[in-house]
């Protein structure tokens, strides 16, 4: 059966909301089959950039709001992506929302972005709210990208995604397990706007630099990497444990430390799981001088899939696990978050 469907995805970088228009088949034999059709990232007016970075600090009462004036924006979006590209109503539209509280240890997490006005705009069958299911089952919420490497890209070993943290997914004592491996972009990219660029493009900063050997053992020393999966990281852990290290280094230098740090650790994940076969995304995925550093310490077969892959695979995936959501076949693996049990999670309107 084919299906037509949507994703929408925010992330905490709020470079802007994410749009993919994907389709969807399923043979017996063959599995699941994707398409990436259209897909566009709409960049976030001043306002709603304000509007959503701020939501941390705001009243309940206008987090209320914000959660619905931002289901409003959202269906929005996606009419006008829908008339722009000439399209039919999908199937379904799969919307992740825009993260403004993860506290899986005290019962909780909130994405705002009300999925009713998503469907009241778009008269589409819309799924939202996919990760409190699985904390309220005592997981994490996260990460839920799994079943999409699972079911979507079977071919690869592993799939590994470059981000403001690196983590990965892959089968392993037959579960697909899912774990952070170290910081990424969130330190590059501060080291990088030292020397006035935003990020390190190609990594040619941190190849012009020096790595300091002894800065790096101590940051492959940090306890994090002892521990066993699943785990995963945060910005309070960079600010406490990894910039106090790279301080004292010139830019160039700290950039050059610590992609050879994350290198490191990077290739430790792959050898200690046996991958020899590694997909990876995010915008990572663009660093050239990263990935040699790699390639160079593990041995491992890297691919870099077309830009669209790269730069839209969270946002195919929400839109698959909305499919799964109308099928009613579990779109979230417990092996990845921690919770009781596989299920099918999101609420469906």
């Amino acid at each position: 059966m084919l299906y037509h469907a949507l994703g929408l995805m925010s992330g905490t970088s709020l470079d802007g909301l994410d749009i993919c228009h994907a389709s969807f088949s399923y043979e017996h034999a063959d599995g699941w089959k994707y398409r990436i059709l259209n897909c566009e990232t709409v960049k976030y007016p001043a306002a709603w950039e304000q509007d959503l970075g701020g939501a941390r600090m705001i009243s309940a009462e206008d987090l209320f709001a914000l959660n619905t004036a931002y289901g409003k924006y959202l269906g929005e979006q996606v009419n006008l992506f829908l008339k722009k590209n000439g399209l039919t109503p999908p199937d379904v539209i799969g919307s992740h929302g825009h993260t403004v509280f993860h506290q899986p240890e005290r019962g909780f997490t909130v994405q705002i972005g009300d999925g009713r006005a998503i469907k009241m705009l778009n008269d589409v069958p819309v799924v939202y709210d996919f990760r409190s299911a699985d904390v309220l089952r005592g997981g994490n919420g996260a990460p839920l990208v799994p079943i999409g490497d699972r079911l979507l890209f079977a071919e690869y070993g592993a799939c590994l995604n470059l981000g403001g943290f690196s983590n990965v997914s892959l089968e392993y004592a037959g579960q697909r397990i899912a774990f952070d491996i170290c910081p990424v972009n969130t330190v590059l990219n501060r080291f990088a706007q030292l020397v006035g660029k935003p990020f390190d493009l190609g990594g040619q900063l941190a190849a012009t630099g020096t790595a300091d050997h002894k800065v790096v053992q101590k940051l492959n020393e940090l306890g994090f990497y002892l521990q066993s999966p699943p785990k995963s990281l945060g910005a309070e852990w960079v600010e406490r444990q990894v910039l106090p290290l790279l301080e004292p280094l010139s830019a160039r230098d700290a950039l050059a430390t610590f992609t050879e740090h994350a290198a490191i650790q990077i290739s430790f994940a792959l050898e200690n799981y046996k991958v020899n076969n590694l997909l990876i995304t995010g915008g990572g995925a663009y660093n050239t001088y990263l990935l040699e550093r790699i390639a160079a310490r593990s041995g491992c077969k890297l691919t870099v899939p077309e830009s669209v892959v790269v730069e839209f695979k969270e946002a195919l995936i929400f839109a698959f696990m909305a499919v799964l959501r109308l099928r009613q076949e579990n779109n979230v693996l417990s092996s990845a978050t921690g919770s009781d049990s596989d299920h099918c999670s999101g609420i469906l309107v």
